[in-house]
């Protein structure tokens, strides 16, 4: 059965704002490494828009380096699944609407032949922690103190035990945790 795989860039005191990392040509190879494992990502309606405003043209831009553009191509070639009950309609290249309920469309995607299915998103993260549906979990703790912003399952209310299996450390000073989801 295909995994849930939830990635995400945090700072050491719990904010996963997209401004806040340390943004490097390994922090972008992990991530096309880690995306070529999964033929689908799940997007809320804001990571959607703030995505879709960027990797589409990344590879256009003059800064864009081969980390940059390679990430861009694998995001780009990926079905993307977009849950928002405001959007009309989405048109980044490969990308669906969904209206239906988030649990239901899960448990059906997990039951489909492919490889595993990505989160690209802080809600749909935090909903899906709460029904036990994520399998894996990739922390990317940058070396930074925010304060403030957006926070890892700020609405998550209940406990969840997770087991580590692997670390890695970036030369940025990045750590990578890597947790699944304990069995009790």
């Amino acid at each position: 059965m295909r995994k849930i795989i939830f990635a995400i860039n945090t700072t050491i005191d719990g904010y996963a704002d997209h401004t806040a990392g340390i943004v490097d040509a390994k922090l972008h190879d992990f991530f096309t490494n880690l995306l070529s494992n999964s033929d689908v990502i799940l997007f809320g309606r804001k990571t959607y828009e703030l995505m879709e405003n960027f990797w589409p043209n990344a590879k256009d831009y003059p800064q864009s380096d081969k980390s940059t553009i390679d990430f861009s191509d694998k995001i780009n070639s990926i079905k993307k699944i977009v849950f928002s009950k405001t959007l009309e309609k989405v048109d980044w290249e490969n990308s669906e609407l969904c209206k239906n309920n988030l649990a239901d469309t899960i448990h059906s995607l997990k039951k489909q032949k492919g490889k595993n299915i990505s989160i690209g998103s802080l809600s749909l993260a935090s909903q899906l922690t709460k029904l036990e549906l994520i399998d894996e979990y990739w922390f990317l703790v940058h070396p930074i103190i925010m304060g403030s912003g957006k926070r890892l399952f700020e609405d998550h209310n209940k406990r969840s035990s997770l087991m580590l299996i692997d670390t890695k450390t970036f030369k940025s000073g990045v750590v990578v945790a890597h947790y699944v989801k304990k069995v009790n």
